[in-house]
């Protein structure tokens, strides 16, 4: 072997009494990008920064709690002894993506439409910055020496201590590096994204699919993979078939709005959105 990446011997902090959980504070920085990105590109179309805090402070608790009861229900076997307590741990690790960006964006909109703007045009303006807190989280994986992938021996293998392997594969010890795989994934996403909307003209809520359909696209071959539990169906892991499904949900309708929908326009005209078609929030 040429080369592995080493992982930390452990996932928290100690500084004095303080215990410093690096997977939570990795969870905070990648909220606080998302915040910042999605801030950026709102208050540039007109809008308001304190509609962006609202939205990050509702969605990201309905968010974290969305993440955890979608990972408890699909993954139960994962969830730490005693389960009463296991469920709330998330400091621990297990989030799942999925539940996560529903309960989140869900919670969102009914906020942004509240304060009578527009949950499209918002939608748009944060598919960035998800993206780029979606890459960020994956980090916290690493602490946790948690959601890798098969074995291999190519350079940038990542190492996982003997207490973190799965029995099975007990005698390997350098492994898929997927939070890896996942974190450039999204990043070069983040580009896409950001590239498209400052090119194309793209009808809201159209950039939203568009993210999640390059997120799905990625997280079906990185399920392939991963070797921690999981449920599968014919033979592909649970994970893996909500891939196929959002993606193809997401792509259909990026196509079909972008194209085929109302009031079509030329797509590959620049965007120049007026800062005045978006209403400001209204304080309650």
């Amino acid at each position: 072997m040429l080369g592995s990446i080493p992982s930390p011997s452990s996932g928290a902090l100690d500084l004095g009494p303080l215990t410093l959980h690096l997977y939570g504070l990795t969870l905070l920085v990648a909220i606080l990008a998302a915040i910042w990105l999605t801030g950026k590109r709102w208050t540039a179309l007109g809008g308001e920064w304190e509609l962006v805090t609202r939205v990050a402070v509702w969605g990201v608790a309905f968010g974290v709690i969305g993440a955890r009861v979608y990972h408890d229900l699909t993954s139960w076997s994962e969830v730490p002894s005693p389960k009463w307590q296991g469920v709330f741990e998330v400091w621990k690790g297990g989030l799942g993506v999925w539940g996560g960006i529903f309960l989140g964006t869900v919670v969102g909109a009914i906020v942004v439409r509240r304060a009578g703007a527009s949950v499209a045009v918002f939608a748009d303006c944060a598919a960035p910055g998800l993206l780029l807190a979606q890459a960020i989280g994956r980090i916290g994986n690493y602490w946790n020496q948690e959601l890798y992938g098969k074995p291999t021996d190519l350079p940038w293998g990542l190492e996982i201590d003997p207490a973190h392997r799965p029995v099975q594969y007990f005698d390997q010890a350098t492994f898929h590096p997927t939070f890896l795989y996942e974190l450039i994934w999204n990043l070069v996403g983040v580009g896409v994204l950001l590239y498209v909307s400052k090119r194309f003209r793209i009808k809201p809520p159209a950039l939203f699919a568009l993210y999640v359909a390059w997120y799905t696209f990625g997280r079906f071959f990185e399920e392939l993979l991963r070797i921690d539990p999981s449920h599968h169906i014919a033979g592909l892991r649970l994970n893996a078939w909500v891939s196929i499904i959002l993606f193809v949900l997401s792509a259909g309708y990026f196509v079909w709005h972008q194209f085929f929908s109302e009031r079509p326009h030329k797509p590959h005209e620049p965007e120049h959105r007026p800062a005045m078609a978006i209403p400001k929030s209204r304080v309650r």
